[in-house]
């Protein structure tokens, strides 16, 4: 089922935030998690999901997506802290 959402995942020590966009998060996050997709995030061991936004529309998660990215770290790090104090992993949530 297609459901456009927008995504943060880290590394196990926080250091290193992803900021992306799908259509199908839990298959998204899974590719993630057993490095299928090349880049930056199979490069810096990124597969960490600690936040998530669902959208109704694509046009507007690929916005918010775009915000996120130009967001200072810290502004990143107070978003997730709000529903994940604990940046606890939300991949059992999702699946």
């Amino acid at each position: 089922m297609k459901q456009p959402a927008v995504y943060i995942l880290t590394n196990q020590s926080n250091k290193v935030l992803y900021v992306g966009v799908t259509s199908n998060l839990s298959q998204r996050v899974y590719q993630h998690k057993n490095h299928l997709i090349e880049g930056f995030t199979k490069k810096y061991n990124v597969d960490k999901l600690v936040y998530f936004e669902i959208h109704q529309e694509m046009v507007s998660a690929i916005a918010r997506e775009k915000q996120l990215k130009n967001w200072r770290r810290e502004w990143k790090d107070d978003l997730i802290s709000g529903i994940n104090s604990n940046w606890q992993d939300l991949w059992n949530d999702i699946i």
